[in-house]
């Protein structure tokens, strides 16, 4: 399957580093999973798995400090007799007795070009025993599936508003023609060594997830993120 390229761009991102526990403090430049993620917000079934295999950066890097006020605690989920209006004292949050003032070190209008594909996990026919129908299974093909998020891609539609890093740092989205990326904006010429950066979160070793880093290098304003040609450890 050849890869999809997306343009994407906003006014902030952050995309953090886990070793900050703290102060939220973002990576020099996309990573692997926050690409992923837009590319899932905009198409993505249970056959499918995105990949990402080069994200191009079209913006200078510009940092931007910011303090924000946040929640220092988690609402715990409301109980059935509480929903129900039965039991009193329903879980709540006191904003002024929870708020933290913390610092982020952003990033500022960013610009990336993203390249992925996808790899297609065929489903088993499944019976729906109500309506006697059978959905899955032959009538799934990787064609299909392409062809589906090519037009969601090009009339800008998603299953949620994609972001960069943080949910509310929202992104835009473009499909790029791949025929016509000589016209496209290029590349900064910046090149330097990023270091270990997340490369994502591996679901399949486990109960929780595992991280997974890779050495990230940018040539040029090419970070190559292509999982078959750099090395992945956990």
């Amino acid at each position: 399957m050849d890869d999809w390229i997306l343009d994407v761009w906003g006014d902030f991102a952050c995309f953090t580093r886990p070793e900050m526990k703290v102060e939220r403090v973002s990576y020099d430049v996309m990573t692997p999973s926050s690409a992923r993620a837009i590319f899932e917000a905009i198409f993505w079934k249970p056959a499918i798995v995105w990949h990402i295999t080069k994200i191009e950066v079209l913006h200078p890097i510009n940092w931007y400090s910011l303090r924000r006020n946040e929640l220092g605690k988690i609402s715990s989920l409301p109980t059935k007799p509480q929903i129900e209006g039965i039991a009193e004292n329903r879980p709540a949050i006191f904003i002024e007795d929870a708020r933290q003032q913390r610092a982020g070190l952003l990033l500022r209008d960013v610009h990336y070009r993203i390249h992925g594909y996808f790899s297609f996990i065929p489903v088993p026919k499944r019976r729906n025993y109500s309506s006697g129908q059978e959905s899955g299974g032959q009538d799934e093909s990787p064609s299909k599936y392409a062809a589906m998020f090519e037009r969601r891609a090009r009339k800008g539609q998603c299953f949620h508003r994609p972001y960069l890093g943080c949910r509310e740092f929202a992104c835009y989205f473009r499909l790029v023609d791949a025929s016509l990326l000589d016209a496209e904006l290029a590349p900064i010429e910046d090149s330097r060594d990023l270091g270990w950066m997340l490369y994502d979160m591996n679901y399949s070793l486990g109960e929780l997830p595992v991280p997974e880093f890779f050495e990230a290098k940018m040539i040029h304003g090419i970070i190559d993120t292509d999982r078959r040609s750099v090395e992945v450890r956990s």
